[in-house]
């Protein structure tokens, strides 16, 4: 078929008015996703086998709770980065910290405190380095912002997160932070692991078709909101790590590699409150102001809450 014809099936099968009004913008979606994949199907002459086995494979990463991994694992995620970064760029906003992707693994509600929290429950005490991460919270001007709401999260050392992880505590490794009066937050936690796909799941054997590995590297995930100024979804990766660079979920980007700095003086350690050496990380964050007109940097998707 040609493309009139493929787009003339799609709208009989799905340009109706007769059942009453009608989402317009719904309606244009449908259509041109639809015809799109219709036309993929007559491109690539997939058989009928091939059509369903591809629905089946959708249909099991659902059942597997793989289905949000998906758009990290395709490059959805990414791309919809790089569509936002070429947006802001034609609005005229320059500067700031990177954006990268949010992963399905948020869950509203985390425990607020001002200044500093500890995120960790203490139950991996001493089979994981503590780790505490410091940062400023700034404009595009160097001025510091005080209240700055800092959420951050992150999976414990069998790289699993609290919440869909039904052994650890509520809310482990996730907290909100507002920053001090200097602009500042501190939190102490343990160190995150890089972890992967279950190596017998749908996704992870869709990968391996592709010859694709589905391994993140270790990582803290940010959303930072200030009045005034753009909310950014971010997240640092650690140096080091082997999959720094290769990230199956296109995480890392530059301007967010952190490195994790081993400290062993007895004095920090003390004025610190903790037992041995520690690892710290310096994170800052600078966020662009608002702009009339500016792209929104609110995205509205289906997240978990506590």
């Amino acid at each position: 078929m040609d493309r009139q014809t493929i787009e003339n099936v799609v709208k009989a099968c799905n340009v109706d008015t007769s059942e009453g009004p009608v989402d317009a913008r719904l309606q244009q979606v449908v259509v041109r996703l639809v015809t799109d994949f219709y036309q993929a199907i007559e491109d690539l002459d997939l058989s009928q086998s091939e059509v369903w086995k591809g629905v089946e494979a959708l249909i099991d990463m659902a059942k597997a709770d793989e289905f949000a991994l998906l758009g990290s694992a395709i490059g959805l995620e990414h791309f919809l980065d790089l569509r936002a970064d070429e947006a802001d760029a034609k609005a005229g906003l320059t500067g700031g910290t990177p954006r990268t992707i949010e992963g399905p693994l948020y869950v509203a509600g985390a425990p607020e405190s001002t200044g500093f929290a500890r995120m960790d429950d203490g139950t991996e005490e001493g089979k994981i380095p503590t780790l505490i991460i410091e940062g400023k919270v700034t404009d595009t001007d160097g001025e510091v912002l005080p209240g700055a709401k800092v959420e951050m999260w992150h999976a414990n050392s069998n790289g699993n997160y609290s919440y869909f992880d039904k052994t650890q505590s509520h809310f482990n490794l996730r907290r909100t932070i507002l920053t001090d009066e200097n602009g500042n937050y501190t939190a102490q936690t343990t160190m995150p692991v890089g972890y992967g796909l279950n190596p017998e799941g749908p996704l992870q054997h869709m990968l391996n078709k592709l010859s694709r590995h589905g391994q993140r590297p270790a990582h803290v995930h940010y959303f930072i909101s200030a009045p005034g100024h753009r909310k950014l979804t971010t997240q640092f990766n650690i140096e080091g790590d082997k999959y720094l660079w290769d990230d199956f979920a296109f995480g890392t980007r530059e301007g967010l590699v952190a490195t994790a700095v081993d400290v062993t003086d007895e004095a920090e350690i003390a004025r610190r409150g903790l037992k041995g050496p520690f690892k710290h990380i310096q994170f800052d964050v600078v966020l662009q102001k608002d702009k009339a007109g500016a792209p929104s940097t609110e995205v509205e998707r289906r997240r978990a809450s506590a």
